[in-house]
């Protein structure tokens, strides 16, 4: 059984950090590129960060610099470390794996990130 558990999200004031978790089961974990996205209210879900199999990464322009995505796959488990938060970083983080051949994607439960003073 595949699943994606995210884990990390909160509350905390703007310009603070915040360290996000997702941790894979029931697939090849190494063998899949790995995302966060997000969702605010009213919005459309768009791409925080990837990084692929070789760990290469690709971010967002609104994180680009503040946010750092990494992978451990001995613990099967991918990072979004989040700094200098801002009120729109507001919203559900969820995390994706994915892989091309054959097009395979699953997509985690979602954690709350608030951004209040």
């Amino acid at each position: 059984q595949v699943q994606l558990v995210e884990s990390g999200g909160g509350l905390v004031q703007p310009g603070g950090s915040l360290r996000l978790s997702c941790e894979a089961s029931g697939f090849t974990f190494s063998s899949y590129a790995m995302s966060w996205y997000r969702q605010a209210p009213g919005k459309e879900r768009e791409l925080v960060a990837v990084i692929n199999s070789v760990g290469d990464t690709n971010y967002g322009d609104s994180v680009k610099g503040r946010f750092t995505i990494s992978r451990d796959n001995a613990k099967r488990t991918v990072y979004l470390q989040m700094n200098s938060l801002k009120r729109e970083d507001r919203a559900v983080y969820y995390c994706n794996a994915r892989r091309f051949s054959p097009y395979t994607s699953y997509w985690g439960q979602g954690t709350q990130v608030t951004i209040s003073s």
